[in-house]
C-alpha cells in the first residue's frame, strides 16, 4: 500500500522509540540516549543506542540502525505495511484505505497462501490421527497420557505412511505444487518428484501467538531418524521468532513463564494443568526467543532436561534471560529426565513443588561450577573464586553486585574485601587494560596515510550531520560555508541534501530521512550518520572540532573542483577566490550551541 509522508510520520511520532524497543531489548539511560546489547548480533558490552531525541536506534558493534519503523521490520520480518500497521494500531490510529503495490500485493498474498495451505494440511493430518490409518500415532498419543481434549486443543495429527498422501490431498484441493513447496510441506527430486515431507510421523501444529499455523514438528513413529523433524524456515516461519505453546500460555493466569525443550513436554504440562509452558522449536534458545518472553514476563523458569545436554542449555539461556531483564531460576527434574516424565512418574502436586522451589539462576551457576573444582585445594579454589567475580562483574548494577558478592561470601565462607577487589579488577573494560609493548608507535605507509585521511575526511563529514541533526545553531553557521554539494561522499551528500531540506521547512527530523531510503542497508548507513561518535570535550573545544570538520570538508570540495576543472569562466574563478578567503576566515565562524550545551 502506499500511504503519504504524513500518515507515516504522524504514525511514527505517535510510537516512542525508547517504548517500543524496551519491549524487545533491556535498555539503560546513559546521558542523553539509551543503551542495550545488540539484537541483532551477539554481544557481551552494550553497543546498541536509542536516541529518544532523535527517535533513531544505532549499533557502534554491527552498523544496523534505523528508526522505530525499520527496526520492526528488522527485528519481526515485517513488510513496511505490517510494521506501520503494527505502529499504528499501538497508537490508536487508523490508516487510511489504499490500494497496494504489486509487490506489496504479491507478498502478502504469499504470507497469506501459506497460512491457509498450513491450516488445510493441519485438518487434514488432525483427520488422519483419528481414523484407521491413525491408530499407530493414536496409541502413541494415549500412551504418554495425552486426553481428548488436549489432543484436541494442540490440534495433534498424524502423517500417513505412504508418503505422498498430503500432496495428493492439496493437489486435488487445486493447491500448486510451487505453493505446496513454498510452505515447506513437500520436497521434490528426479526419482520421485514430489513427495510429503512428513510421513509416518505424530504431527504438532506449530502456531504463532496468534493461532494462525505456521509450521509443523513430526515424531517419528519407531526408530526412523530424525526422531523429530521441524519444518524448514519460510515466509511465514522461523523458528528463532516463535516459542512453541506460547498461544495458551500467554493466556495464562500465571506471572511465570515455564520454557522447556520439546513439545511433548510442553504438552505433557498443559495436561497436567501448568498451562503457562513453551518450548523453543528445536533449536537452542536464542536472544531472540528471549525478548519474546519479556514481552509477557519478567520470570522464567527454566525446565530442561536432567542431563548434561539440559545443563549446558541452561546455562547457554541463563545470560540471555538476564540480557533480556528476565529473572530466571532452574528447575531441579531429578531423578527424571525430563518434564513429561516426572509428572508420569512423580505426579502434578510433585512438580508443582519443584516449580516452588527452583533454584535461582546465579545459585545454579555456581552449583555448576562448584563441581569443576575441588575447593579444599587452596589454587582451585582461588581459581574458583576468580570465575566467580567475572560472573558477577557482568551485573549491571552495584546493588546487584553487591548482593552476590555478599551471598558468595556467605556461602564459601570468604571475605568482603577479596571478592570486591577481584570484581573490580573485571568490571575494567578492555580498553583500560594497557599492555607496555601496545604502545610502540609504527612507521605508517603512504597507502596507510591515504587510508588513514579518507577515514579522517568521512568521519568529519558523519559529524558535521549529526551535529547539524542537535545543533540548529551549528547548522546556521556551517551552511553559510558549506552545501550537500560540498560533501565528498555520495552517501552523505544525499543524506545532507535531505536534512537541509528539513532545515528549510522548519521541521528537523533525522528519523524521517531514514524512510526516504528504501534499502535496509542504507537505513542503517542514515541511521549511523546521524548517531557519529562524537569527541568529548569542554564547550569551546567543541567548538573548535565543529570549525575543524568545515575546514576539512571545504578543503576537500575545493580541491575536488580544482581537479576536475569546474573553474572555466570569470564568475566560477571569483566564486573559487572568495570560498578560499572564507575558508581562511573560518576560524571567526561564530556557533551558537544554545543554553542546553552551554554548559562549559
Amino acid at each position: 500500500m502506499y500511504y503519504p509522508d504524513s500518515v507515516i510520520e504522524d504514525v511514527r511520532a505517535s510510537n516512542d522509540i525508547v517504548d517500543v524497543i524496551s519491549a524487545y531489548v533491556k535498555l539503560q539511560k546513559k546521558g542523553g540516549s539509551y543503551f542495550g546489547l545488540c539484537p541483532f548480533h551477539n554481544e557481551k558490552t552494550p553497543s546498541f543506542s536509542v536516541s529518544p531525541s532523535k527517535q533513531m536506534y544505532y549499533c557502534f558493534g554491527c552498523g544496523e540502525g534505523g528508526n522505530v519503523l525499520t527496526f520492526l521490520m528488522k527485528y519481526e520480518n515485517y513488510t513496511f505495511q505490517e510494521a506501520l500497521q503494527v505502529l499504528a494500531d499501538r497508537a490508536g490510529i487508523k490508516l487510511p484505505e489504499q490500494e497496494e503495490s504489486p509487490e506489496a500485493k504479491r507478498e502478502k498474498d504469499l504470507r497469506q497462501s501459506i497460512l491457509e495451505v498450513n491450516k488445510m494440511a493441519a485438518s487434514y493430518y488432525y483427520y488422519l490421527l483419528r481414523g484407521e490409518s491413525g491408530k499407530t500415532g493414536m496409541d502413541y498419543l494415549r500412551g504418554r497420557g495425552l486426553s481428548e481434549e488436549t489432543m484436541h486443543q494442540f490440534g495433534l495429527g498424524y502423517a500417513g505412511r505412504g508418503g505422498t498422501n498430503l500432496v495428493k490431498y492439496l493437489r486435488s484441493k487445486g493447491i500448486s505444487d510451487s505453493l505446496i513447496r513454498e510452505a515447506g510441506l513437500a520436497n521434490a527430486d528426479e526419482k520421485r518428484g514430489m513427495y510429503d515431507k512428513f510421513w509416518n510421523r505424530v504431527i504438532f501444529p506449530i502456531m504463532d501467538a496468534n493461532n494462525r499455523v505456521i509450521g509443523f514438528g513430526g515424531r517419528v513413529m519407531g526408530d526412523g531418524k530424525p526422531k523429530y523433524l521441524n519444518s524448514p524456515e519460510t515466509k511465514v516461519f522461523d523458528k528463532s521468532r516463535n516459542l512453541y505453546g506460547l498461544n495458551f500460555a500467554k493466556r495464562s493466569k500465571e506471572k511465570t513463564l515455564i520454557v522447556c525443550e520439546g513439545y511433548m513436554d510442553v504438552i505433557a504440562m498443559h495436561e497436567a494443568g501448568f498451562t503457562n509452558a513453551v518450548a523453543s522449536l528445536g533449536t537452542a534458545l536464542t536472544s531472540r526467543h528471549a525478548a519474546l518472553l519479556r514481552r509477557y514476563t519478567e520470570d522464567v523458569i527454566l525446565s530442561y532436561d536432567s542431563d548434561e545436554a539440559g545443563v549446558k542449555a541452561a546455562l547457554r539461556a541463563i545470560p540471555l534471560m538476564r540480557e533480556a531483564g528476565i529473572r530466571a531460576r532452574v528447575l531441579n527434574l531429578k531423578p527424571c529426565k525430563d518434564p513429561d516424565e516426572f509428572i508420569r512418574k512423580m505426579g502434578a502436586d510433585a512438580f508443582r513443588e519443584r516449580l516452588d522451589a527452583a533454584e535461582g539462576s546465579f545459585s545454579f551457576e555456581l552449583s555448576v561450577m562448584e563441581k569443576q573444582y575441588v575447593l579444599t585445594d587452596p589454587a582451585q579454589r582461588t581459581e574458583f573464586l576468580r570465575q566467580v567475580s567475572k560472573k558477577i562483574a557482568d551485573f549491571d548494577t552495584e546493588v546487584e553486585r553487591e548482593s552476590y558478592m555478599q551471598a558468595v561470601s556467605v556461602r564459601y565462607n570468604t571475605s568482603m574485601d577479596g571478592l570486591r577487589q577481584m570484581v573490580t579488577r573485571y568490571l575494567m573494560t578492555p580498553g583500560d587494560r594497557r599492555d607496555a609493548g601496545q604502545s610502540e608507535e609504527r612507521p605508517v605507509s603512504p597507502a596507510g596515510r591515504k587510508k588513514n585521511r579518507d577515514e579522517g575526511l568521512l568521519s568529519a563529514q558523519r559529524m558535521i550531520l549529526t551535529w547539524m541533526s542537535e545543533f540548529p545553531g551549528f547548522y546556521k553557521s556551517a551552511s553559510a560555508y558549506i552545501t550537500p554539494m560540498d560533501f565528498p561522499d555520495p552517501f552523505c551528500r544525499k543524506a545532507a541534501g535531505l536534512l537541509y531540506e528539513q532545515y528549510e521547512s522548519g521541521k528537523v527530523d533525522p528519523a524521517a530521512i531514514v524512510d526516504r531510503f528504501t534499502d535496509p542497508e542504507e537505513q542503517s548507513m542514515a541511521a549511523g550518520i546521524f548517531q557519529a561518535d562524537l569527541p568529548a570535550g569542554s564547550r569551546e573545544e567543541l567548538r573548535g572540532a565543529m570549525r575543524e570538520a568545515v575546514r576539512r570538508v571545504m578543503e576537500a570540495s575545493l580541491a575536488a573542483q580544482e581537479e576536475d576543472g569546474v573553474v572555466v569562466d570569470l564568475a566560477s574563478l571569483q566564486q573559487q577566490i572568495e570560498r578560499k578567503r572564507r575558508l581562511d576566515d573560518l576560524g571567526k565562524m561564530q556557533i551558537d550551541l544554545g543554553p542546553e550545551t552551554d554548559q562549559g
